[in-house]
């Protein structure tokens, strides 16, 4: 039976949890690189990438083909009941991949929320500390532990807690944000010492196991912190026997121009987590770094019934190939400029465009009321937003005041969907 658009959204409304959003309520038919088609037939181009998972564009040829090659050997044996060879390349390859020449391990899950809850299980079987430090504007996940390292309240933890204990929110830089007096190094100063103040007066080092830091700040709005701030942060960590965890999920495999955003600060973190990405598409997440810390907690104290797919091995390995074969890394700088550019010429005749930020292709802009007084503009930010999801782009926003325009367009964007694209955002700035 063929169901019509409209019979679908009675369905979605009928019987799928209100709790899960859409910011689009059309219905996806096919989906190719940055262009989705829905059952109607009308095209979309992609500025979102279901949330940075599309770095490799929707259906890229080797990974469907990788799939489908899986399929025909096994779906899931189950790797605590069997090994298969997939999940040992993948562990290997991301060993291989990220920083440092020491020795490392890794292990697999599905999500990300699922690979930061693991990495702090780790942190704390390693260490024998329990604390837990995150940072305010930070987002890693909505299982209870990983809201409660999560800073924004509504929607993610209003009405959910209460929350795992021993966790800590420390200060993040926002330079956008600084008091109009402050230069930028008087305030990267002055963030530095806010960091080093909340070592004393909210948590003791001590007792804190590992410090999660996302490169650059996701659902908090693309906040990029000064590579001195997350240099003293790293360095702080190390002094103190605090594992430092970088978040890579949004900001890893390729989208800010290196294969994980922590190279552009010149930072080896003890563990990194990933997810996204990875598998264009298919759920898989991982916890990768030392081999002594990773190997801390013994046999059976981790895994999951589905963690390591088949399935999603088979997707990832296409991806690591993919990743190099085709240069993403020099596309999303590319890229990221592009936008950069368009944004900037888009700001002189729309004064409600404030800061233009990004890292490789992370790109985002904050909508802003005034230029002067910087005050976030959410309505704004919503209209744009909304007038863009209508008529053929989709287009996310992020920030604790929603008030960020956030781009994950696929690096393997062509040049024509691009345009397209833009074409679409210029209307809704205009609008």
């Amino acid at each position: 039976m063929s169901y019509s658009t409209e019979q679908l959204q009675e369905i979605r409304n009928k019987y799928v949890a209100r709790g899960v959003s859409n910011g689009n309520l059309n219905i996806a038919k096919t989906a190719k690189n940055s262009t989705i088609v829905t059952e109607k037939g009308e095209e979309f181009i992609d500025f979102a990438g279901a949330i940075g998972v599309m770095n490799v564009g929707h259906s890229h040829p080797k990974v469907v083909a990788a799939i489908k090659a899986q399929l025909e050997d096994f779906t899931h044996p189950g790797f605590n009941v069997m090994m298969y060879e997939s999940y040992l390349q993948v562990c290997k390859r991301l060993c291989e991949i990220t920083a440092g020449d020491h020795d490392k391990k890794a292990i697999l899950f599905n999500t990300g929320a699922e690979a930061v809850e693991n990495a702090v299980k780790i942190a704390r079987k390693f260490t024998g500390r329990s604390g837990v430090v995150s940072f305010y504007r930070a987002f890693h996940g909505r299982t209870n532990l990983t809201m409660g390292m999560t800073s924004k309240v509504n929607p993610y933890k209003v009405g959910f807690g209460p929350f795992a204990s021993d966790i800590y929110q420390a200060p993040f830089p926002y330079t956008y944000q600084r008091p109009a007096h402050m230069s930028e190094d008087e305030y990267i100063d002055l963030t530095i010492a806010q960091f080093d103040e909340f070592f004393k007066a909210t948590a003791s080092p001590e007792n804190i196991a590992c410090l999660v830091m996302e490169p650059v700040q996701g659902e908090g709005g693309f906040i990029i912190p000064p590579k001195r701030f997350v240099q003293h942060v790293y360095d702080f960590c190390q002094k103190h026997g605090i594992i430092f965890v970088a978040d890579e999920i949004q900001a890893g495999f390729a989208r800010t121009g290196k294969l994980f955003a922590m190279e552009h600060f010149g930072i080896v973190p003890d563990l990194m987590t990933t997810s996204k990405s990875l598998a264009a598409g298919v759920p898989l997440s991982a916890v990768v770094g030392r081999a002594e810390v990773v190997n801390a907690p013994n046999a059976g104290e981790l895994g999951g019934t589905f963690s390591g797919s088949p399935l999603a091995c088979a997707a990832a390995l296409a991806v690591m190939d993919i990743i190099e074969e085709e240069k993403l890394n020099d596309k999303a700088e590319a890229l990221g400029q592009n936008l950069e550019n368009y944004l900037k010429e888009q700001q002189k005749t729309h004064k409600f465009i404030g800061d233009i930020r990004r890292l490789g292709a992370m790109v985002a802009t904050e909508i802003v009321k005034d230029p002067e007084t910087r005050t976030p503009d959410k309505d704004r930010t919503s209209a744009i937003t909304n007038y863009a999801n209508e008529n053929g782009l989709l287009l996310l926003s992020a920030g604790i005041n929603s008030n960020v325009i956030r781009f994950l367009a696929p690096l393997t964007i062509t040049d024509e969907e691009l345009k397209k694209g833009l074409d679409i955002l210029t209307k809704a700035l205009n609008a």
